[in-house]
């Protein structure tokens, strides 16, 4: 299992690089997030001991019961990219150096609630539906910048991107377009200079799309099934909604 998890690591990053190339990038300027749900134990060591860091957890239960087990890896960073309930804001904070997810004013205001609490600032990206399918988290591109300008009021939030998940099952062309529209969003935002904005991540692309994120300018890809093998659970355990989230 762990040989395959190791040869999977090799062909996903042989992949980043090609695209990089391509599209005229420097390979260090894209991050490999590893989605991890559901993953057992045993691979995500397998991916440690190749030298992978960057963790990404759907829940915030299931990032509760993994984080204790994998303490005694501190080079491990973990990151927060799934649908974030107001009520689980207090878990999370504890664990993740970045949470990918933000995508109302209200859990905005949750967070900034608990990280005064804690005496803690927290590093955000706001999520954005560039595909418009009701099925999916995230601020619709229309009220991107409101959203941005309002979290940059709360001085525990440092906004340091945006990240968006490509048309499910869709052309290229069509995830082409939802990551094109996500870049358009960066540059808008950018030019407004809110207090605490920083838009130098893009969270964008996952197993099937990653290639072509990387094209379009994404900084951080999130890769699940392409290195752990599919989940034996079905993606409506762990989403709300009908779409598959981030594979």
């Amino acid at each position: 299992m762990g040989h395959l998890v190791e040869e999977n690591l090799k062909t996903v990053r042989q992949q980043m690089e090609l695209a990089c190339q391509a599209s005229g990038r420097k390979i260090e300027d894209v991050e490999l997030l590893l989605a991890t749900k559901t993953v057992p134990l045993e691979k995500l060591q397998r991916a440690i001991q190749v030298g992978e860091t960057l963790f990404g957890e759907n829940k915030a239960q299931e990032l509760r019961d993994k984080f204790p087990l994998m303490q005694q890896y501190n080079q491990v960073e973990w990151h927060f990219i799934g649908h974030l309930q107001t009520n689980k804001v207090k878990d999370v904070v504890k664990y993740v150096t970045l949470i990918h997810s933000v995508d109302r004013l209200k859990l905005g205001q949750a967070l900034h609630h608990q990280l005064v609490k804690e005496n803690k600032t927290m590093n955000i990206l706001v999520q954005i539906n560039t595909s418009y399918e009701e099925s999916k988290f995230g601020a619709s591109p229309e009220t991107a910048l409101e959203l941005v300008e309002q979290l940059s009021q709360f001085e525990t939030l440092n906004v340091k991107g945006l990240m968006t998940i490509g048309k499910l099952n869709a052309t290229n062309d069509e995830t082409r377009h939802c990551f094109r529209l996500l870049k358009c969003i960066q540059t808008q935002i950018r030019e407004k200079k809110f207090p605490r904005v920083e838009m130098e991540i893009l969270s964008m692309g996952m197993s099937g799309d990653f290639k072509v994120a990387i094209e379009e300018g994404a900084t951080i890809i999130r890769v699940g099934t392409s290195v752990f093998g599919q989940r034996y659970l079905p993606d409506s355990h762990y989403w709300n909604e009908n779409a598959r989230q981030d594979d």
